[in-house]
C-alpha cells in the first residue's frame, strides 16, 4: 500500500503549493491530502508516452550513428581497431558523469525539463560532428571529444525517465511503460542501422549525423512548444532545510547497506556493459566476418526482432504480477532471460557460423536481453520509488563506466588476438556473473522507508 502513494510524490510538482517540505508516512498520507497530485492524467500520459517513445528512438539513432559509420570513418581517417574503440569509448566517459546529476535534477525539478534541455543540446552536437571531423588534423581527438559531449548530454535521459515513471505513473503500469520506452531504443537502433546504412552508401557518413541531428532538434522543439511552454520550474529550496538534508543523506547511507540494492546495481552494471559492447562492435563484426553480406540485414533484423520482444516482456511481467506471482520472482525470471538465455545464443558466435545463423543468434540474443526492462531496469522503482531517478542514475553511471572499459578492451583484444572469440567469451562471463549475484541477493521489497514507516522528502 505504501508504494502506491509514496512513489508518486518523491519530488515537487510545478505548482507552488507543492514546494513545502513534506513528511510521508507509511500509509501514503502527507497531512494535506491523500491524492497523488503528481500523476499524469491519462490523456496527458498518453501524449507524453508517445513523445518519450519517439525521444528514446532518436536518442539511440544519435548514439548509434558513430558505430554504424565507424568502418567508413576508420577508412577515411586511417584508424586502427584500437583507435575506433577509443573514439566510441569516449561516449561512455561523458555518459558516466551526468547520470547521478540527471536523476537528482529530475527528482527535484521534473524530468520533463531535464529531457528537453539535454535533447536540444545533443541534437546540436550530432549535427555538428561532421564539422568537427574536418576542423583540424587531430580527427581522432575531435571525434572522441564529440562522443564525450554526446555521452555527457545523453547521460541524463534514462535516470530522468526512471524518475518520471516513478512519479507520474501508477505502480501497476510501470513495467509495460519501461518496456515501451526500451522498445523505442531498439527502434532507434533499427532505424540507424537500416536507413543509416542506406544513407551511408548513397550520401556518405556525414549525412547520417545531419539527418539525426535535425530530427532530434525538431523533437525538442515540439516538446517545448506543446508540453512545456509557459510552465515555470520550481523555486530553489530555502537554506533553512539543511538539517533535513542531513537526515536525507543519512538515509542514503542506509540504502547502500542493503544487499538487494547492490545486487540490482551490479546486475545492471554487467548487462549495460555487455549490451554496449554488442551495440558498438556488432556492425564491425559482421562487416569483417561477412564482407559480402548486405549491411542493412544485420543492422536491422536484430533490432526489429527486439521491439515486439521488449513489449511482450513488459506485458508478461505485469500479467504475472496481476496473477499473484511475487514481484521479486517476476524480476528474477525476466532477468534470467535477459542475461542467461541471451548468453546461450551468443555462445555459437565464438565458433565458425554462416551468415544466416549469425544473424539468427544475434537477433535472439538481443531480443531476450530486452527483458531486462521488466527486470533490473524497473527494480529500482520497487526498492526505492521515492528516489528512483537518483539511484538509477548511480547504477547507470557504473554501467556506463563498465561499458567504457569493455568497449575499449574489446577493441584491444581484437587487435591482439585477431579473433572475435575472446570478445564473445568475455560478454558471456560478465553476464553470468551479474545474473548469479542478482538471483542470490535480488529482491523487490521496498527499502527506502524509515523503520517507523516514514520517509522525508525535500
Amino acid at each position: 500500500m505504501a508504494d502506491k502513494h509514496v512513489s508518486g510524490e518523491c519530488r515537487n510538482d510545478f505548482d507552488d503549493s507543492l514546494l513545502d517540505l513534506k513528511v510521508y508516512t507509511g500509509n501514503g498520507s502527507t497531512g494535506e491530502n491523500g491524492k497523488d497530485q503528481n500523476l499524469w492524467p491519462r490523456p496527458l500520459a498518453q501524449k507524453w508516452i508517445l513523445m518519450l517513445f519517439i525521444g528514446t528512438c532518436l536518442l539511440f539513432c544519435a548514439r548509434m550513428a558513430m558505430p554504424i559509420c565507424a568502418v567508413s570513418m576508420a577508412s577515411t581517417f586511417h584508424w586502427s581497431k584500437s583507435d575506433s574503440g577509443l573514439v566510441m569509448g569516449g561516449f561512455f566517459w561523458g555518459y558516466c558523469l551526468t547520470q547521478i546529476l540527471g536523476g537528482h535534477a529530475s527528482d527535484k525539478v521534473g524530468g520533463e525539463w531535464v529531457l528537453f534541455i539535454s535533447a536540444a543540446l545533443w541534437s546540436l552536437i550530432t549535427a555538428g560532428t561532421p564539422f568537427l571531423a574536418r576542423l583540424g588534423s587531430q580527427t581522432r581527438a575531435l571525434m572522441t571529444l564529440a562522443r564525450f559531449l554526446m555521452g555527457l548530454l545523453q547521460g541524463v535521459f534514462f535516470p530522468s525517465l526512471a524518475s518520471l515513471c516513478s512519479q507520474r505513473v501508477v505502480e501497476g503500469e510501470r513495467g509495460f511503460l519501461m518496456s515501451t520506452m526500451h522498445s523505442g531504443s531498439y527502434l532507434g537502433t533499427l532505424l540507424a542501422g537500416g536507413l543509416g546504412s542506406l544513407m551511408l552508401d548513397w550520401y556518405g557518413w556525414e549525412s547520417m549525423f545531419y539527418a539525426i541531428g535535425f530530427l532530434s532538434g525538431l523533437w525538442a522543439l515540439v516538446v517545448w512548444q506543446y508540453f512545456l511552454k509557459g510552465k515555470v520550474a520550481p523555486k530553489q529550496m530555502e537554506k533553512s532545510v539543511n538539517s533535513e538534508w542531513k537526515m536525507s543523506r543519512r538515509r542514503w547511507m542506509s540504502l547502500f547497506k542493503k544487499p538487494s540494492v547492490w545486487a540490482m546495481i551490479f546486475a545492471h552494471m554487467c548487462l549495460c556493459s555487455t549490451n554496449y559492447t554488442l551495440i558498438s562492435w556488432l556492425p564491425t563484426y559482421f562487416k569483417e566476418s561477412f564482407p559480402h553480406a548486405t549491411g542493412w540485414v544485420y543492422n536491422v533484423i536484430p533490432w526489429l526482432a527486439a521491439i515486439p520482444s521488449a513489449l511482450g516482456g513488459g506485458f508478461v511481467s505485469d500479467f504475472l504480477i496481476s496473477k499473484g506471482y511475487s514481484v521479486a520472482s517476476v524480476r528474477k525470471i525476466m532477468q534470467f532471460f535477459a542475461m542467461g538465455v541471451s548468453s546461450m545464443f551468443i555462445m555459437p558466435l565464438s565458433g565458425a557460423v554462416k551468415f544466416p545463423s549469425a544473424v539468427f543468434f544475434v537477433s535472439a540474443a538481443v531480443s531476450v536481453s530486452s527483458f531486462t526492462s521488466s527486470g533490473v531496469s524497473v527494480n529500482v522503482q520497487d526498492l526505492t520509488p521515492s528516489c528512483a531517478g537518483f539511484l538509477y542514475g548511480f547504477m547507470n553511471m557504473l554501467g556506463a563506466f563498465m561499458g567504457l572499459v569493455m568497449v575499449s578492451v574489446s577493441g584491444y583484444l581484437i587487435d591482439v588476438t585477431l579473433s572475435w572469440t575472446t570478445v564473445f567469451s568475455l560478454i558471456i562471463f560478465v553476464n553470468a556473473t551479474g545474473l548469479t549475484v542478482f538471483l542470490l541477493f535480488g529482491d523487490a521489497r521496498r527499502v527506502d522507508l524509515e523503520d517507523n514507516g516514514e520517509i522525508i522528502v525535500i
